[in-house]
């Protein structure tokens, strides 16, 4: 592996100036920086290169080119796969440009490429706005963005990709170019879903809307030994009013203050929305979904919008769980495919899984195949099994379980399409 020596003469051999940070294995701060979201990831760098600006970036994948080296890209570290990090490569880490700046007049904010979502929703929420993107906070914008960015606002504003206006890209041959509907406009539609494979994004626009500061959020939460006629219902319910309420059914296990004794270590599922519109309406219209049945206990009601978008943080904290997730696009929402889901929910090995049924509609659907690499908008739904578990010697029986649901969840399919943040494969940038 090259050490720091090398790559160090090779940045003086290319007079290349570099501005940000760079180190490699033998510094104190390697273990920590290589470190993902993932526990399951650990993979060793032969380069670090935090960087600061865009120049910085230019200057990181010269010099990987030059030693033909792998390529691998840190926004938020938190896709499944782990591709921030390589082994015996260039780890381009993003984590020092979070900066957002708004312009509220014209609703479009600027976003560096390590930003984080938190970063972004607390900046456009200072001005009652807010663009789609995903359901935890400390995801990273750039990865969750270029593979699609599904969200609660997707009802009404579709995807993270349908709100990208513009993006300032590094290719691999270490040019900077900006991308527009009018300038490059064909490497604009390639990232919109295309995922992050045709450069390192240092810099997004997005376009905002008005949402919040308070929104409707429900949480029912039922559980699943009463069976699966809330599910059926909400299902429903939504082929009625999917244009105004992003939602997901997500089966965990309860456990916690939160719940009542007699439930824990019981499977159960929320039934989450938020109403994409006015709160009041939203209170109104969403308050039969916590009348399906008998409740394990009820989240339900009026929040801030910041706060929604960090209720999931807590489920799965950064690096300290093993995670191998797999999901995939349904047609529909059947009766069988409701009960298959309510099977894989009891049969998971750990307490931590989750499994969840997404649904789609709305301005989501209404985006033309060809419009973005993102493709086809005409599935239903999405399915998604996400194992979560802590020893490694449970990692055959947690793998199973993802895989073998995913599987016994082929016929239900849609054209064998896949959402691609939640892959758990591993893939690395080569010039």
């Amino acid at each position: 592996m090259p050490k720091m020596d090398d790559f160090t003469n090779t940045l003086d051999r290319l007079s290349l100036d570099f501005r940000g940070e760079m180190f490699g294995p033998e510094d104190a701060r390697f273990d920590d920086a290589r470190g993902v979201w993932n526990a399951m990831i650990d993979r060793r760098p032969a380069l670090i290169a935090q960087c600061k600006t865009a120049s910085d970036v230019q200057v990181a994948i010269r010099l990987a080119v030059a030693r033909d080296l792998p390529i691998a890209i840190r926004g938020g570290g938190h896709n499944v796969a782990g591709h921030a990090v390589c082994d015996g490569g260039v780890m381009i880490d993003l984590s020092l440009m979070r900066g957002v700046t708004v312009d509220a007049s014209a609703r479009v904010a600027k976003v560096e490429g390590g930003a984080l979502w938190r970063d972004v929703d607390a900046a456009t929420q200072v001005h009652g706005l807010a663009t789609p993107g995903g359901l935890i906070s400390d995801t990273g914008v750039a990865g969750l963005t270029l593979s699609g960015g599904i969200g609660w606002l997707r009802a009404q504003h579709g995807l993270a990709i349908d709100n990208l206006l513009a993006a300032d890209v590094v290719t691999a041959d270490g040019t900077l170019i900006h991308t527009s509907a009018e300038e490059n406009p064909e490497l604009l539609w390639a990232l919109q879903g295309g995922g992050g494979n045709f450069g390192v994004v240092v810099g997004f626009e997005f376009a905002l809307h008005p949402i919040g500061p308070e929104v409707m959020f429900a949480a029912p939460i039922y559980a699943v030994e009463d069976g699966p006629a809330p599910i059926r219902a909400w299902r429903d319910f939504l082929a009625k009013h999917g244009d105004f309420v992003g939602s997901l059914c997500e089966f965990s296990t309860a456990g916690g203050e939160d719940f009542p004794e007699e439930y824990w270590g019981k499977r159960v599922y929320t039934l989450a929305c938020i109403y994409n519109g006015d709160v009041a309406e939203g209170e109104a219209l969403l308050k039969p979904l916590s009348e399906l049945g008998k409740l394990v206990t009820d989240f339900s009601g009026r929040m801030n919008y910041c706060d929604v978008q960090q209720l999931f943080d807590t489920l799965i904290p950064a690096r300290e769980f093993r995670c191998y997730w797999k999901a995939r696009y349904l047609t529909d929402l059947s009766d069988e495919m409701i009960d298959l889901a309510m099977a894989n929910a009891l049969a998971a090995p750990s307490d931590n899984s989750l499994s969840s049924l997404w649904n789609f509609g709305g301005a989501t659907a209404k985006v033309a195949a060809d419009a973005t690499a993102f493709g086809d908008r005409s599935m239903g739904w999405m399915y998604s099994l996400d194992g979560v578990w802590t020893d490694r010697r449970d990692d055959d029986a947690n793998i199973s379980w993802s895989r073998e649901g995913w599987s016994n969840s082929e016929r239900f399919g849609h054209h064998g399409r896949a959402y691609l943040n939640f892959r758990a494969m591993v893939r690395t940038m080569r010039r």
